[in-house]
């Protein structure tokens, strides 16, 4: 079975879903077909913007550069280009449902519960401290991979 599409949402794609699509990309680097990898925010406070620094330092040293990701927003036409729309947070995954277009054909799933089958929320980092950035990359690294053996 090939690898979903998949778009990572989260608050306003600088923290979270921008670890989730580096990782998620680092980690398919080797499947022999390329899914098409993104990350949105459901607000628009910082489209254009790169990953916050935290996010970038903590994927650097686990050698994944993410520091060319642009935020953006999440746009309609998103839940027909990806197969998986996954919000890190229920609120995220609330705000999700309510734009999602009638005639989307993208699954709708919380992160943890597509990941781990729990009903978790991934924490947003942005007023922590650095040890947040790093609890959160753990926790996406390990649904990315559990994410990714389910699909192999």
């Amino acid at each position: 079975m090939p690898l979903p599409s998949i778009l990572f949402v989260c608050l306003g794609n600088i923290c979270r879903s921008p670890l989730a699509e580096g990782i998620y990309r680092h980690l398919t680097a080797a499947a022999s077909e390329k899914p098409l990898i993104a990350s949105a925010g459901i607000g628009g406070w910082h489209i254009g913007n790169p990953p916050d620094r935290r996010s970038i330092k903590v994927a650097a040293a686990k050698g994944i550069d993410i520091s060319r990701q642009r935020a953006r927003q999440v746009r309609p036409e998103d839940f027909l280009e990806f197969d998986l729309v996954v919000a890190m947070d229920e609120s995220n995954l609330a705000t999700l449902e309510t734009v999602m277009p009638a005639e989307a054909t993208a699954r709708l799933h919380l992160f943890a519960d597509l990941a781990f089958g729990t009903r978790q929320d991934v924490p947003d980092p942005y007023y922590g401290e650095p040890e947040d950035f790093e609890a959160v990359y753990s926790m996406l690294f390990s649904g990315c991979s559990a994410v990714v053996a389910k699909f192999e």
